[in-house]
């Protein structure tokens, strides 16, 4: 392990929480926690569409999150924002910013600092899966917190604004957004509240403050993580990921993902599944990272990690 914390970015190595990595045209901003005691394998921790990696530091009603979780248990976790997310600089033309290029700066920031452990969520899912088949030799194991999965498995969608319409509430296809590229989507309260906030567990004393950290997200990855036009980001070969441990954890009250769905996506990756009900943990939602029983389910993560000698 010693090797692998040898190789983060001389600032960090000198103690600097933060950093920028990514590529010239997309860079990203990073938060760096260190670990406490052993060393592990150190974590990417990515977060999803509309949020930053603030989500992994603390949750809205100010428990510690997963990123200091696992430094506790002896992880340097890697929090990156996606370009023109939080810190990280927005470019030009950022609602054409594509899961590719959000996928090239993460990989840089995994040769900077890997082999890694990933922790991903919903739209970086479908990164992680590409990012691990590029390179395998990087990535020591996926955490996927209700993922997307490889546009593989996801059928075409029409670009067309009234077909996707009718499908907005059918959850066997995501619940789709079709957005028009020409500018960011925004989120509004009432959607958070809907989609992201809504399960039993989210602790609603603090919904005003999680809406508060929601960000505006680039048109064109909402429309490739639905594959609408077909253009979702693939996997070449499921096997290639079968040999790299994955674990994937979807909560009960997740309206975006049934379980049928993120059983098929971890079923084509050889993935290990836990639909958290089958553990006796109910209510959760899309948040799982911020609900009021994140630290139980990073327990769980962390566990799963051990066992694989992580």
């Amino acid at each position: 392990m010693d090797r692998q914390h040898d190789a983060a970015p001389p600032a960090c190595r000198a103690g600097v929480l933060c950093f920028h990595s990514g590529t010239a045209e997309h860079p990203i901003y990073v938060d760096r926690v260190a670990g406490v005691g052993a060393p592990r394998t150190p974590a990417m921790m990515v977060h999803g569409g509309g949020h930053t990696g603030a989500c992994y530091l603390a949750t809205p009603d100010g428990r510690p999150g997963w990123a200091p979780l696992f430094a506790q248990a002896g992880r340097t976790v890697f929090v990156p924002d996606w370009p023109g997310h939080g810190r990280s600089p927005a470019g030009p033309d950022f609602a054409r910013l594509g899961t590719r290029d959000v996928c090239a700066a993460l990989l840089v920031l995994l040769q900077e600092i890997g082999p890694a452990v990933l922790v991903v969520h919903s739209a970086s899912g479908p990164m992680a899966w590409w990012i691990a088949e590029q390179r395998p030799d990087l990535v020591a194991g996926i955490v996927a917190l209700a993922p997307g999965p490889p546009a593989n498995l996801l059928p075409d969608l029409p670009d067309d604004a009234e077909a996707i319409a009718r499908l907005r509430n059918d959850a066997s296809v995501g619940c789709p957004i079709l957005a028009p590229e020409d500018s960011p989507v925004r989120f509004d309260a009432a959607f958070a509240a809907a989609y992201w906030a809504n399960a039993p567990r989210f602790p609603k004393s603090a919904l005003a403050a999680y809406v508060r950290g929601i960000v505006p997200e680039s048109a064109r990855i909402l429309n490739e993580r639905f594959n609408i036009g077909g253009r979702g980001l693939r996997i070449g070969d499921p096997a290639t990921l079968a040999r790299t441990p994955i674990l994937v954890v979807t909560g009960g009250q997740d309206q975006r993902h049934p379980r049928a769905t993120d059983e098929a996506t971890a079923r084509y990756l050889g993935a290990e599944f836990v639909w958290l009900p089958d553990r006796g943990i109910e209510g959760n939602g899309h948040m799982t990272m911020i609900e009021d029983n994140s630290g139980q389910i990073a327990a769980l993560a962390l566990d799963w990690l051990a066992a694989k000698g992580l």
